[in-house]
């Protein structure tokens, strides 16, 4: 994917995240030298937005804090075995050769999920996309927890 898309996603994930769905940016009056001379009082935000890294440890962050803000159970632990199992990391992994396949509804992403299991329980405050690590990785946990009570009680496929 264009380093764009990844930047956009990411943005998308955060803004989701934080609730507001709407981008602000404080840009400098005209005349300003920088970006300071704009303003002389430190400003501050209705909400917070935490900084993940875009990688595996930052995706898996980023779910466990909204699954805790959604009484969703599961463990670092446990979210890196099943998606080390399911697709060893790759948020773009899809499964062409099981009866889901077959059926016409591959498994994506990250923990292997398929589009109506996505759909039924993708978290609101996550992009509606199973190739989104956090979004894949929080629905199939919030199925998991349905399930079988939580990610940490999965040892297989599932």
């Amino acid at each position: 994917m264009p380093a764009f898309g990844q930047h956009r996603r990411r943005l998308a994930r955060s803004l989701a995240v934080a609730g507001t769905g709407v981008a602000v940016a404080a840009l400098p009056l005209f005349g300003a030298t920088g970006a300071f001379a704009a303003t002389t009082e430190p400003t501050t935000t209705a909400a917070s937005v935490t900084a993940y890294p875009d990688n595996l440890d930052g995706w898996i962050r980023e779910s466990l804090d909204v699954m805790a803000q959604n009484g969703i159970p599961g463990s670092y632990e446990s979210i890196h075995r099943n998606i080390m199992r399911e697709s060893s990391g790759n948020p773009y992994a899809i499964n062409n050769w099981d009866s889901n396949a077959a059926a016409g509804t591959p498994s994506k992403g990250l923990l292997q999920i398929i589009d109506p299991t996505f759909a039924a329980y993708h978290v609101p405050g996550t992009v509606f996309d199973p190739y989104d690590p956090v979004a894949n990785i929080t629905a199939a946990c919030n199925y998991a927890a349905d399930r079988y009570g939580s990610i940490d009680n999965v040892f297989g496929a599932y």
